[in-house]
């Protein structure tokens, strides 16, 4: 397939999460046509995955169709594929579905989890829909199979679980989970000695959500800690050999390892990454453009925006993605205009995150939250940035019920078969 040139300026957006999401939405009936290339036909929330995994809510309420979001856009199209190279030369992008010609071409493609050395396919990860219906599915299934296990350390090793990551993903996981093993499981499985279920919480640094301030971090290791999860600080998971861990010189048996530890950013063939940045992500100036091309945009996580406030780039976060997008699609509409691009300016609207059942700590810029009203704020932002009617409906409803009779009612082990793929490139993570 090779795009039919028009007399407007096309604009390819490779990604659809938060960033590419928001930059299309600022074009829509905008003078220029724009094609939205994706893996997945969906938007994933991905804040709310950790739900998904642990049987809180069901995938169809954190994913939105692409095609009914631009449904009423009569410049946007979707189309599902992947981008095997870009050649920036002739301004065309090479994918599964054919060559594409643009004008400029906007680069969202996001991160993928970094193993740093540790094997890859014995862990588990959080990044997409599919990983986080597998860690259901892995750790349902693991109890089933711990009913019939008459060997007791084999049985700990099928029930242990061991989260590899103190961000704010981690941090959430263990505390889903702890809530699971002390008002869900017990009931569920009435057999099994739910003392000998651990969650361990593994951090190399000395303190958990270390992007936030110290009271809060704090904080939200009381909460855990309170609801029985082990929190280890300053320790690095070098081995696993999918049976046992070794932490804080204790020799932890867990068939059951999610890592949540770091990312990189998504390779892009035909783009040069830089090594020197951090998690390699692409160099940018101030309105998102890659250092050294024309005419070709990184936003979002994919990007690093040196500046005197962030030497490293802006943090990887949701915010920052949707205020890149936001930025870069009013850029775009100004260029094509031959106006003057605005530099980008990130503005920091907080940072929040939960631990369970009033348990948050949230941190805004007008004051530092924890407990109720920090859970509270982190639920209406979350409920709120939901795309789709339905889909905070649901949500809301799961949560209510959820929140009112301490269970978690989606406990569904679900194995799909093996389909053939229409695409012979493995996908990678889903964009953030």
């Amino acid at each position: 397939m090779t795009s039919t040139k028009t007399s407007l300026p096309t604009i390819i957006i490779v990604g659809g999460g938060f960033a590419g999401l928001e930059t299309a939405r600022r074009l829509v009936n905008k003078p220029a046509e724009v094609i939205v290339l994706d893996r997945n036909n969906y938007f994933t929330f991905q804040p709310l995955l950790y739900q998904v995994a642990t049987a809180g809510l069901e995938m169809p309420s954190v994913v939105y169709p692409f095609r009914r979001i631009f449904r009423t856009a009569k410049n946007i199209r979707f189309r599902l594929a992947e981008v095997t190279k870009v050649d920036s030369e002739n301004n065309t992008l090479h994918t599964s579905i054919g060559a594409l010609s643009y004008d400029f071409l906007v680069l969202a493609t996001g991160t993928r989890p970094a193993f740093f050395g540790l094997d890859p396919s014995r862990v588990m990860t959080m990044k997409t829909t599919q990983d986080a219906q597998f860690i259901r599915n892995t750790i349902l299934t693991a109890f089933e199979r711990a009913l019939e296990t008459p060997d007791s350390k084999e049985r700990k090793a099928l029930i242990n679980l061991v989260i590899v990551g103190g961000g704010p993903t981690g941090v959430e996981l263990a505390g889903a989970f702890a809530e699971m093993k002390n008002y869900v499981l017990p009931r569920d499985y009435p057999d099994l000695d739910m003392e000998c279920m651990n969650i361990h919480l593994v951090e190399g640094v000395d303190r958990i959500l270390p992007a936030m301030d110290e009271s809060s971090s704090r904080a939200a290791q009381k909460y855990l800690e309170n609801m029985g999860v082990r929190v280890t600080l300053n320790t690095l998971v070098k081995e696993y050999d999918g049976v046992s861990v070794q932490i804080d010189g204790q020799d932890i048996p867990t068939h059951n390892l999610i890592w949540t530890a770091g990312v990189e950013a998504n390779p892009v063939e035909g783009i040069d990454q830089v090594k020197d940045v951090k998690g390699n992500r692409l160099p940018v100036d101030r309105i998102n453009r890659i250092v050294g091309y024309r005419n070709v945009f990184a936003i979002g996580d994919l990007a690093a925006m040196q500046t005197d406030e962030y030497p490293q780039g802006h943090p990887q976060l949701a915010p920052v993605a949707m205020q890149q997008g936001k930025h870069l699609g009013k850029n775009l509409i100004q260029i094509i205009g031959q106006q003057q691009p605005e530099p980008f300016s990130y503005s920091d609207k907080g940072t929040l995150a939960t631990v369970g059942r009033n348990k948050a700590v949230a941190e805004l810029p007008f004051g530092k939250f924890k407990g109720f009203f920090a859970w509270f704020l982190w639920m209406g932002i979350h409920l709120m940035s939901l795309v789709g009617f339905r889909n905070k409906v649901v949500t809301f409803f799961n949560w209510m019920s959820g929140y009112f009779r301490y269970d978690r009612a989606l406990r569904i082990i679900q194995y799909q078969k093996p389909h053939k793929r229409t695409h012979e490139r493995e996908p990678l993570e889903e964009n953030a």
